[in-house]
């Protein structure tokens, strides 16, 4: 097939590691064409190209500044990137026939792209729908319900699950959410499609783990209890802060790496409180920061609690690929909670729920190798890259 893969995330190639380069390169692995159009923001001063290497085609295209920048450009810059993606796929790939467009969301605003394309080539368009928008940004007060803004974006959204012939939901719970708030939509064309990845699982010694919490200044005698990823208003958190400050334990250390909205909040305060029993570290290169992960003990997942929509964070794969042991503190409308507890490899906690978190802290530092391998178990079985590719391609098989 003739593979079209739509995103507002800058790919520069699909040996990466990540959730779409890791699907594209399976569909590459697998015989098929991929071409990949992808942002290339202004700030990097680079003129919108067409490279091609292999069965890879990366066509980037010049848009404004979408990704840390002030909210203005921010919100043009998506509303843009629509004609900016379609005039280049007009220019670019005129000669171009696709078999499959695939999208994910952010953003809602790719309607106009995926018409085109389906017009021109009859092809299926499958959505993986990673973000409820603009729902979410309702929930955490972004957006005000009802308004105009929220008016003309709901219709965008419907508008982009209406052209998607098939939609890949992260969880059931999402399922659940599209079809109950979209009665409009047919319940066949939407499934469960997660984020998956090829798994790179790490085997340390205990030298070569000494070593790398020796390189990062963390304690070599205790469990560490590990937060990483984005650091925004969707992850609630004041909820880790409380836990690092309540929660002192004896045996067990804190760490968060990551970066975003809220990352000056946080680092004022470690500066104000100066924690001996945590640590921060501004965002690290994938590869650097999966080395850190393998040396960690228990991985922390964070939700806002006013969260409707349910989230299901891709940082869970991380955690799972390491195989750890993965603690919850989420609203009580994500299943994620409900996935890891049921395959026996975490413990889900409402956040804010102080005694609870203690209590799962203590129930995976007890069970840590058990839980452990259920996580590779569970990694293996539900969100292994074969899984989301079969998903996507049997669909397809379904049509012809």
């Amino acid at each position: 097939m003739n593979v079209l893969f739509l995103t507002l995330v800058e790919i520069n190639s699909i040996q990466e590691r990540g959730i779409y380069q890791d699907l594209l390169r399976k569909f590459v692995n697998e015989g098929h064409n991929v071409t990949i159009v992808t942002p290339m923001e202004r700030r990097k001063k680079v003129a919108t190209n067409l490279k091609e290497v292999g069965n890879v085609k990366l066509l980037q295209v010049k848009t404004l500044n979408i990704q840390k920048t002030n909210v203005l450009e921010k919100g043009i810059g998506t509303l843009a990137i629509e004609y900016q993606y379609l005039a280049a796929i007009k220019k670019y790939l005129s000669d171009s026939k696709f078999d499959l467009v695939l999208y994910s969301t952010p953003p809602i605003t790719f309607y106009k792209v995926i018409h085109f394309i389906k017009k021109r080539d009859n092809a299926f368009a499958y959505l993986l729908l990673k973000d409820i928008f603009p729902q979410n940004a309702v929930d955490m007060k972004m957006i005000k319900a009802g308004s105009l803004l929220h008016k003309m974006f709901v219709k965008k959204e419907k508008k982009l699950y209406q052209i998607s012939d098939a939609i890949g939901c992260m969880s059931q719970a999402n399922v659940d959410f599209v079809l109950q708030h979209n009665q409009e939509i047919k319940a066949e064309k939407v499934e469960v499609n997660p984020n998956s990845i090829e798994p790179k699982f790490i085997e340390y010694s205990d030298n070569e783990k000494k070593e790398i919490r020796a390189k990062y200044d963390l304690p070599l005698d205790k469990k560490i209890l590990v937060y990483g990823g984005n650091l925004g208003k969707p992850q609630g958190l004041e909820f880790l802060l409380e836990t690092i400050e309540k929660i002192a334990i004896e045996n067990i250390f804190y760490l968060i790496v990551g970066n975003g909205t809220e990352f000056d909040k946080v680092e004022k305060w470690f500066s104000n409180n100066d924690p001996r029993n945590a640590k921060l570290i501004q965002s690290l290169p994938k590869k650097d920061y999966d080395l850190l992960l393998g040396a960690c003990d228990i991985g922390l997942i964070f939700l806002h609690k006013d969260f409707i929509i349910p989230n299901f964070p891709s940082r869970l794969l991380s955690y799972l690929e390491m195989k750890m042991p993965v603690i919850a503190a989420t609203d009580v409308n994500s299943d994620i909670g409900k996935v890891i507890e049921e395959a026996n490899c975490g413990v889900w906690v409402a956040t804010g729920a102080i005694d609870e978190m203690k209590t799962a802290i203590q129930n995976c530092i007890a069970n840590t190798d058990m839980m452990g391998e259920n996580a590779k178990k569970l990694l293996l079985e539900e969100y292994h890259i074969e899984v989301s590719y079969k998903k996507i391609t049997n669909r397809l098989d379904n049509v012809q």
